[in-house]
Protein backbone atom coordinates (compact mmCIF):
# COMPACT_ATOMS: atom_id res chain seq x y z
CA UNK A 1 0.00 0.00 0.00
CA UNK A 2 1.37 3.42 -0.94
CA UNK A 3 2.20 5.94 1.77
CA UNK A 4 1.25 9.59 1.57
CA UNK A 5 4.32 11.41 2.89
CA UNK A 6 2.41 14.33 4.40
CA UNK A 7 0.55 11.81 6.58
CA UNK A 8 3.87 10.42 7.79
CA UNK A 9 5.06 13.88 8.80
CA UNK A 10 1.79 14.80 10.47
CA UNK A 11 1.60 11.42 12.17
CA UNK A 12 4.80 12.27 14.03
CA UNK A 13 3.39 15.59 15.33
CA UNK A 14 2.48 14.24 18.80
CA UNK A 15 6.10 13.10 19.37
CA UNK A 16 9.38 14.84 20.17
CA UNK A 17 11.31 15.01 16.87
CA UNK A 18 14.85 16.03 15.97
CA UNK A 19 17.16 16.29 12.96
CA UNK A 20 20.90 17.15 12.94
CA UNK A 21 22.02 20.08 10.80
CA UNK A 22 25.42 20.54 9.14
CA UNK A 23 25.20 24.35 9.35
CA UNK A 24 27.37 26.41 11.65
CA UNK A 25 24.94 27.81 14.22
CA UNK A 26 25.66 30.85 16.34
CA UNK A 27 23.51 32.72 18.83
CA UNK A 28 24.33 35.98 20.58
CA UNK A 29 22.86 38.16 23.29
CA UNK A 30 23.78 41.73 22.55
CA UNK A 31 27.47 41.56 21.68
CA UNK A 32 28.04 38.37 23.65
CA UNK A 33 28.20 35.05 21.77
CA UNK A 34 26.19 32.42 23.62
CA UNK A 35 26.88 29.42 21.37
CA UNK A 36 29.00 28.60 18.33
CA UNK A 37 28.60 25.04 17.08
CA UNK A 38 28.75 22.71 14.10
CA UNK A 39 26.79 20.05 15.99
CA UNK A 40 23.35 21.63 16.40
CA UNK A 41 20.05 19.82 15.99
CA UNK A 42 16.64 21.07 15.02
CA UNK A 43 13.99 19.90 17.46
CA UNK A 44 10.22 19.98 17.36
CA UNK A 45 8.52 19.49 20.71
CA UNK A 46 5.28 17.50 20.57
CA UNK A 47 2.45 19.37 18.77
CA UNK A 48 4.87 22.04 17.48
CA UNK A 49 4.99 22.66 13.73
CA UNK A 50 8.09 24.90 13.68
CA UNK A 51 11.54 23.89 14.96
CA UNK A 52 14.03 25.47 17.35
CA UNK A 53 17.72 24.80 17.85
CA UNK A 54 19.16 22.40 20.37
CA UNK A 55 22.91 22.73 20.87
CA UNK A 56 25.56 20.68 22.69
CA UNK A 57 26.09 21.98 26.23
CA UNK A 58 29.85 21.67 25.66
CA UNK A 59 29.59 24.33 22.91
CA UNK A 60 27.80 26.86 25.08
CA UNK A 61 29.80 29.98 25.82
CA UNK A 62 27.34 31.04 28.52
CA UNK A 63 26.39 29.48 31.81
CA UNK A 64 23.26 27.53 32.72
CA UNK A 65 21.64 27.97 36.11
CA UNK A 66 18.59 26.88 38.06
CA UNK A 67 15.80 29.35 37.29
CA UNK A 68 15.97 32.43 39.48
CA UNK A 69 12.34 33.41 38.93
CA UNK A 70 9.06 31.48 39.11
CA UNK A 71 7.75 30.18 35.81
CA UNK A 72 5.52 32.68 34.04
CA UNK A 73 2.21 31.68 32.53
CA UNK A 74 2.52 31.07 28.77
CA UNK A 75 -0.63 31.27 26.70
CA UNK A 76 -1.29 28.30 24.45
CA UNK A 77 -2.66 28.88 20.97
CA UNK A 78 -3.97 25.58 19.56
CA UNK A 79 -5.21 25.31 16.00
CA UNK A 80 -6.29 22.78 13.39
CA UNK A 81 -3.92 22.30 10.48
CA UNK A 82 -6.74 21.50 8.09
CA UNK A 83 -10.51 21.63 7.89
CA UNK A 84 -12.19 18.97 10.00
CA UNK A 85 -9.06 18.21 12.05
CA UNK A 86 -8.91 18.65 15.82
CA UNK A 87 -7.22 21.79 17.16
CA UNK A 88 -4.26 19.89 18.60
CA UNK A 89 -1.30 21.66 16.95
CA UNK A 90 0.32 24.71 18.51
CA UNK A 91 0.27 28.03 16.72
CA UNK A 92 3.86 29.34 16.29
CA UNK A 93 2.92 32.32 18.50
CA UNK A 94 2.75 29.95 21.49
CA UNK A 95 5.78 30.95 23.55
CA UNK A 96 8.95 28.93 24.12
CA UNK A 97 8.05 28.43 27.79
CA UNK A 98 5.11 26.19 26.92
CA UNK A 99 7.00 22.89 26.84
CA UNK A 100 5.16 19.78 25.72
CA UNK A 101 7.73 17.15 26.68
CA UNK A 102 9.51 16.28 29.90
CA UNK A 103 12.64 18.26 30.67
CA UNK A 104 14.31 20.94 32.77
CA UNK A 105 14.09 24.71 32.33
CA UNK A 106 17.28 26.70 32.90
CA UNK A 107 18.43 30.32 32.95
CA UNK A 108 21.09 31.34 30.42
CA UNK A 109 23.69 33.48 32.14
CA UNK A 110 26.35 35.73 30.59
CA UNK A 111 28.62 38.29 32.24
CA UNK A 112 26.24 41.05 31.16
CA UNK A 113 22.77 39.56 31.37
CA UNK A 114 20.53 36.63 32.31
CA UNK A 115 17.78 35.16 30.14
CA UNK A 116 15.26 33.64 32.56
CA UNK A 117 14.30 30.13 31.47
CA UNK A 118 15.96 30.73 28.11
CA UNK A 119 17.12 27.11 27.86
CA UNK A 120 15.39 23.75 28.09
CA UNK A 121 17.10 20.39 28.61
CA UNK A 122 14.82 17.68 27.14
CA UNK A 123 14.55 14.47 29.11
CA UNK A 124 15.28 12.18 26.18
CA UNK A 125 18.23 9.78 25.66
CA UNK A 126 18.62 10.72 21.99
CA UNK A 127 19.15 14.35 23.01
CA UNK A 128 21.40 13.72 25.99
CA UNK A 129 23.95 16.50 26.32
CA UNK A 130 21.82 18.98 24.34
CA UNK A 131 19.85 22.03 25.43
CA UNK A 132 17.24 23.87 23.40
CA UNK A 133 17.44 27.66 23.34
CA UNK A 134 14.61 30.18 23.13
CA UNK A 135 14.91 31.40 19.53
CA UNK A 136 13.24 34.73 20.28
CA UNK A 137 15.66 35.60 23.09
CA UNK A 138 18.80 35.67 20.92
CA UNK A 139 20.15 36.84 17.57
CA UNK A 140 20.99 33.95 15.24
CA UNK A 141 23.29 33.15 12.35
CA UNK A 142 23.30 30.11 10.09
CA UNK A 143 26.85 30.12 8.75
CA UNK A 144 27.24 33.90 8.15
CA UNK A 145 23.63 34.78 7.35
CA UNK A 146 21.06 36.16 9.77
CA UNK A 147 17.93 34.10 10.29
CA UNK A 148 14.63 35.38 11.65
CA UNK A 149 11.35 33.98 12.92
CA UNK A 150 12.53 30.44 13.58
CA UNK A 151 15.06 28.02 12.03
CA UNK A 152 14.24 26.83 8.53
CA UNK A 153 12.68 23.41 8.44
CA UNK A 154 14.56 21.07 6.03
CA UNK A 155 11.28 19.23 5.36
CA UNK A 156 9.41 22.44 4.50
CA UNK A 157 9.56 23.69 0.92
CA UNK A 158 8.65 26.98 -0.76
CA UNK A 159 8.30 27.01 -4.58
CA UNK A 160 7.31 30.07 -6.62
CA UNK A 161 6.03 29.80 -10.18
CA UNK A 162 4.88 32.46 -12.65
CA UNK A 163 1.37 32.16 -14.08
CA UNK A 164 -0.70 33.98 -16.72
CA UNK A 165 -4.00 32.70 -15.31
CA UNK A 166 -6.69 35.29 -14.57
CA UNK A 167 -6.76 36.02 -10.82
CA UNK A 168 -9.43 38.20 -9.22
CA UNK A 169 -9.65 39.20 -5.55
CA UNK A 170 -12.76 40.75 -4.02
CA UNK A 171 -14.06 41.53 -0.54
CA UNK A 172 -17.65 42.45 0.31
CA UNK A 173 -18.39 42.70 -3.42
CA UNK A 174 -15.55 45.15 -4.15
CA UNK A 175 -12.70 44.09 -6.47
CA UNK A 176 -9.34 44.60 -4.77
CA UNK A 177 -7.05 43.08 -7.41
CA UNK A 178 -7.18 41.73 -10.97
CA UNK A 179 -4.18 40.30 -12.80
CA UNK A 180 -2.82 37.94 -15.44
CA UNK A 181 0.68 38.20 -13.95
CA UNK A 182 0.55 36.50 -10.56
CA UNK A 183 3.37 34.58 -8.95
CA UNK A 184 2.01 31.40 -7.35
CA UNK A 185 3.69 30.39 -4.11
CA UNK A 186 3.45 26.72 -3.12
CA UNK A 187 4.41 25.96 0.48
CA UNK A 188 4.36 22.58 2.20
CA UNK A 189 0.97 21.76 3.74
CA UNK A 190 -0.38 25.29 3.11
CA UNK A 191 -2.81 26.83 0.61
CA UNK A 192 -1.43 28.26 -2.63
CA UNK A 193 -0.74 31.99 -2.24
CA UNK A 194 -1.22 34.36 -5.18
CA UNK A 195 1.27 37.25 -5.26
CA UNK A 196 0.06 40.11 -7.44
CA UNK A 197 1.98 43.08 -8.92
CA UNK A 198 1.12 46.31 -7.12
CA UNK A 199 0.02 47.87 -10.43
CA UNK A 200 -2.82 45.30 -10.50
CA UNK A 201 -3.94 45.96 -6.91
CA UNK A 202 -6.38 48.69 -5.84
CA UNK A 203 -3.97 50.15 -3.30
CA UNK A 204 -6.23 53.22 -3.15
CA UNK A 205 -8.77 51.00 -1.38
CA UNK A 206 -6.22 49.72 1.12
CA UNK A 207 -4.55 51.32 4.10
CA UNK A 208 -1.12 50.33 5.35
CA UNK A 209 -1.28 48.65 8.76
CA UNK A 210 1.27 48.94 11.58
CA UNK A 211 1.41 45.14 11.77
CA UNK A 212 4.73 43.49 10.85
CA UNK A 213 5.63 39.80 10.93
CA UNK A 214 8.63 37.77 9.86
CA UNK A 215 9.01 34.54 7.91
CA UNK A 216 12.34 32.66 7.88
CA UNK A 217 11.80 31.75 4.22
CA UNK A 218 10.47 35.01 2.78
CA UNK A 219 11.43 37.97 5.01
CA UNK A 220 9.54 40.70 6.85
CA UNK A 221 5.93 41.36 5.87
CA UNK A 222 4.15 44.72 5.70
CA UNK A 223 0.33 44.58 5.89
CA UNK A 224 -2.67 46.41 4.45
CA UNK A 225 -6.25 46.61 5.68
CA UNK A 226 -9.53 47.59 4.04
CA UNK A 227 -10.75 50.59 6.07
CA UNK A 228 -14.21 50.15 7.52
CA UNK A 229 -14.44 46.42 6.74
CA UNK A 230 -14.94 44.06 9.66
CA UNK A 231 -13.24 41.25 7.74
CA UNK A 232 -10.60 43.37 6.00
CA UNK A 233 -8.15 43.92 8.85
CA UNK A 234 -4.60 42.91 7.83
CA UNK A 235 -6.06 41.22 4.75
CA UNK A 236 -3.01 41.64 2.47
CA UNK A 237 0.75 41.69 2.80
CA UNK A 238 4.00 42.20 0.92
CA UNK A 239 7.54 41.02 1.73
CA UNK A 240 10.75 43.01 1.83
CA UNK A 241 13.89 42.10 -0.12
CA UNK A 242 16.10 40.52 2.54
CA UNK A 243 16.05 36.95 1.18
CA UNK A 244 17.32 36.28 -2.35
CA UNK A 245 15.41 32.99 -2.58
CA UNK A 246 12.10 34.91 -2.40
CA UNK A 247 13.07 37.45 -5.10
CA UNK A 248 10.10 36.50 -7.33
CA UNK A 249 7.62 37.90 -4.80
CA UNK A 250 9.52 40.96 -3.56
CA UNK A 251 7.14 43.91 -3.54
CA UNK A 252 4.15 41.86 -4.73
CA UNK A 253 0.90 41.77 -2.76
CA UNK A 254 -0.90 38.65 -1.54
CA UNK A 255 -4.30 38.31 0.08
CA UNK A 256 -5.49 35.76 2.61
CA UNK A 257 -7.46 33.20 0.55
CA UNK A 258 -9.24 32.39 3.81
CA UNK A 259 -10.92 35.82 4.02
CA UNK A 260 -11.45 37.08 0.46
CA UNK A 261 -13.42 35.95 -2.58
CA UNK A 262 -10.69 34.56 -4.86
CA UNK A 263 -11.37 33.62 -8.46
CA UNK A 264 -8.72 31.75 -10.48
CA UNK A 265 -9.30 31.18 -14.18
CA UNK A 266 -12.90 32.26 -13.71
CA UNK A 267 -13.55 29.69 -10.98
CA UNK A 268 -14.37 30.90 -7.45
CA UNK A 269 -12.10 29.14 -5.00
CA UNK A 270 -13.31 27.69 -1.69
CA UNK A 271 -11.99 29.49 1.35
CA UNK A 272 -9.50 27.20 3.13
CA UNK A 273 -9.76 26.85 6.90
CA UNK A 274 -6.37 27.52 8.50
CA UNK A 275 -4.94 29.44 11.49
CA UNK A 276 -5.08 32.50 9.19
CA UNK A 277 -8.85 32.35 8.77
CA UNK A 278 -9.15 34.92 11.53
CA UNK A 279 -7.65 38.45 11.43
CA UNK A 280 -5.61 37.68 14.57
CA UNK A 281 -3.85 34.69 12.93
CA UNK A 282 -0.10 34.24 13.38
CA UNK A 283 1.29 36.06 10.34
CA UNK A 284 1.69 36.14 6.58
CA UNK A 285 2.62 33.10 4.52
Amino acid sequence: MATKLSQVLMGALPRLRYEPTAKRIRASLGRTTVVDTLQACLIWEPRRITPIFAVPEQDLLAGLATPSLPAASVDEHPFALRQGAAATSLDPTTGFGNHTCAGEELDVVTAAATVPRGAFRPEDPDLAGYVALDFGAFDWLEDDEEIIGHPRDPFHRVDIRASFVDVQVALDGVTLASTHGAQLLYETLLPVRYYIPQADVRLDLLQESPKRTVCPYKGQATYWSVPGSEHGRNIAWSYDRRFRDAAQIHGLVSFFNERVDLSVGGVVQPRPVTPWSRPSGPGAL
